[in-house]
């Protein structure tokens, strides 16, 4: 059996800056990362000219080298104002510190132009304000998803020249055993043995997250699930925004059930797209930094958050058993429908979808969201379109539409041992998976955080 200084399950942004990191602190340690999906070059989505979901086995949208953030949009945070929790575990100014470290190494390994920083503005914040909407304001930097795509691959491949070994289309099933002696059970029925281990799975890899957990005695504690929509109209609407700040991220506290709603995921000049999660197909965006593949549309995400209290400790699987109930009654497909006819208590058919002046980026299955989201959901989802309007007037247009669903899994929030992220002796977690991170920043900093804390820097 072969035996690693350090194994890292799941190579996201997470597992690739450990792994990075771990060799500038030691180059002499011997590091291995587990994926369950492709390598990045091998990740295709295979849906056809009408932009349908194939329904892989393993979803190459979301699962791969560089994660679900291969195919994103390509934005990093430069700061702890939203994204995660990292600033509140860590400090901010440690926390900081490695949010920077995370951008000097995409500055690093960005070889296709110069990428764009959005500065906060203050102007916007306070429009915002008057219409009781928050506009959280923060530094971005935009790869976009074609060059973001390809500062991933180069990151990579530096990892390979470095000996970094990687694992693809293997998953890791089970570890057993104890710190400096763990053994990880691969789903090729082969193991591998590791002294460390970080676990860097991501929002996919929850059940894992769990078992493990389980098996050793983690306390586990639940955090909200977001479940909404996203929302796509014609880019000129939001241009006030894109333009000077690129990415509004905006909350609402609803005026009827008091909760909270937030808009992000912004995507300027974008395309909806579909992703595969074990099954359950859901609804994204992602947008291009070059001009020719932009299209006259904008899309983002608008969640509603809900908190379970005891008994009930399933939040994951009830915002699946909605995203189930959209598939079925889409066919196996997104729903899309129309905010107009939302509104009049219909549905969405092909001949007024067909007659629509904001034509759908995602091939979608024309129908109601009436149907499948909870009543206090729809509400909070409603009365933030109409408070969206205030500052981007055109938002709650009748020809606005809304794709179905789009979760956000956050249920899964382990007890640390430390603030080394540590789960037992030896074996860490970082990422979304950890219940602190929601974003690309955050997570790449943890992953460069428990290296150094691995290798003695902290």
């Amino acid at each position: 059996m072969k035996r690693y200084d350090v194994a890292i399950i799941g190579g996201g942004i997470g597992g690739l800056m450990a792994a990075y990191r771990l060799h500038r602190n030691d180059p002499s340690l011997k590091t291995i990362i587990i994926e369950r999906g492709n390598k990045i070059d091998k990740r295709h989505c295979p849906a056809g000219k009408d932009k349908t979901c194939a329904h892989c086995k393993i979803c190459s949208i979301t699962s791969g080298y560089a994660g679900a953030g291969a195919f994103s949009d390509g934005k990093f945070n430069l700061g702890t104002a939203y994204g995660g929790t990292l600033g509140e575990e860590l400090g901010d100014d440690r926390a900081n510190l490695y949010i920077n470290e995370v951008d000097k190494v995409l500055n690093e390994y960005c070889t296709s132009g110069v990428p764009e920083i959005y500065q906060s503005n203050k102007e916007l914040a306070l429009k915002c304000l008057q219409h009781n909407l928050r506009l959280l304001d923060m530094n971005v930097k935009h790869l976009g998803t074609d060059n973001n795509f390809i500062t991933m691959r180069n990151l990579i491949e530096a990892l390979d020249g470095m000996g970094v070994e990687m694992l693809s289309n293997v998953d890791c099933e089970s570890v057993s055993g104890n710190a400096k002696d763990y053994t990880l059970h691969l789903s090729d029925g082969t193991a591998l043995g590791a002294e460390n281990i970080i676990i860097a799975t991501g929002r996919s890899g929850a059940a894992f997250v769990s078992g493990f957990c389980n098996a050793y005695g983690v306390k586990m504690t639940s955090n909200s699930v977001d479940i909404g929509v996203r929302v796509e109209m014609k880019d000129i609407i939001w241009r006030e925004f894109s333009d000077k700040i690129y990415e509004p991220k905006i909350l609402y506290r609803t005026k009827t059930f008091e909760d909270r709603c937030r808009m992000f995921c912004f995507n300027k000049g974008g395309i909806v797209s579909a992703e595969n999660n074990h099954g359950i197909i859901t609804a994204n965006g992602h947008a291009y930094a070059e001009a020719d593949k932009k299209t006259e549309n904008c899309n983002f995400a608008i969640l509603s958050s809900i908190h379970f209290t005891a008994p009930f400790d399933q939040p994951t699987e009830y915002a699946e058993s909605i995203s189930r109930l959209a598939n079925m009654i889409g066919n196996g497909n997104v729903l899309v429908q129309r905010f107009g006819d939302l509104i009049r208590g219909r549905r969405t058919n092909d001949h007024r979808l067909s007659q629509n002046s904001v034509t759908p980026t995602l091939k979608a299955t024309s129908g109601d969201i009436s149907l499948v989201l909870p009543h206090r959901t729809l509400t909070n989802i409603i009365e933030t379109i109409y408070a969206l309007d205030q500052v981007a007037p055109g938002t709650a247009n009748d020809d606005t539409l809304l794709y179905g669903c789009e979760s956000k899994y956050y249920s899964i929030r382990p007890v640390f041992m430390n603030d080394r992220f540590e789960l037992v002796d030896g074996a860490y977690i970082i990422g979304d998976g950890s219940g602190i991170c929601r974003g690309l920043s955050q997570s790449g900093a943890m992953g460069i955080y428990v290296a150094d804390c691995i290798t003695g820097q902290i």
